[in-house]
């Protein structure tokens, strides 16, 4: 049976979502599928642009917000849903950081962070790092609240701890981003 990309982005998904960025090596996914690691490269270029198919697979489901949606609202639940998807994730936050690194509108709810902050007030010269500074508030969230996770596993005494912190960073993260959002409205 021939591979195809498809495939090799849904397997390096799938041990993603398993094992985290560390065990996503070219050779294990080569392992997975039952091919050399060079035959990877006839479906994606590097490891950089196969990463990038990854975020691009991780967040395909999120929607776009309702274009009758005022933008603020928007851009809020654009970013809580990016949060959501990718807490689930191990590592899901480096992924998508890596993604936006290489090519910030490479992934379409990416694209839609930039296009949202202006609508909601940011000038054009602002745009670009207004939204970098929305999408980094959004995956520090999800590494914060990844690590005390997984520091409860490794130290079972705080392990109770830190599943009550898990509603906390929800909490810390939507405080914040109302007072990122509330003061990009107040700016127009």
């Amino acid at each position: 049976m021939a591979l195809s990309r498809e495939q090799v982005v849904e397997t390096a998904v799938g041990l993603l979502r398993r094992y985290g960025l560390a065990d996503l090596t070219m050779r294990r996914l080569g392992r997975e599928l039952g091919v050399a690691p060079g035959a990877l490269y006839w479906h994606v270029a590097s490891k950089q642009e196969l990463l990038v198919e990854v975020a691009a697979a991780l967040l395909e489901q999120l929607p776009d917000p309702p274009a009758d949606q005022p933008p603020a609202e928007a851009l809020v639940g654009l970013a809580v849903a990016l949060r959501e998807a990718l807490v689930q994730v191990p590592d899901g936050a480096g992924v998508v950081g890596l993604a936006y690194a290489v090519d910030p509108g490479s992934v379409r709810p990416l694209a839609s962070l930039a296009r949202l902050v202006q609508a909601a007030g940011a000038p054009p010269s602002e745009r670009d790092a207004v939204a970098a500074l929305v999408l980094h508030h959004v995956l520090g969230s999800v590494a914060a609240q990844q690590d005390r996770e997984l520091a409860g596993t490794l130290q079972p005494a705080s392990a109770a701890a830190s599943m009550g912190d898990v509603d906390a960073h929800a909490k810390a993260f939507e405080v914040g981003l109302s007072v990122l959002v509330r003061g990009l409205v107040a700016s127009r």
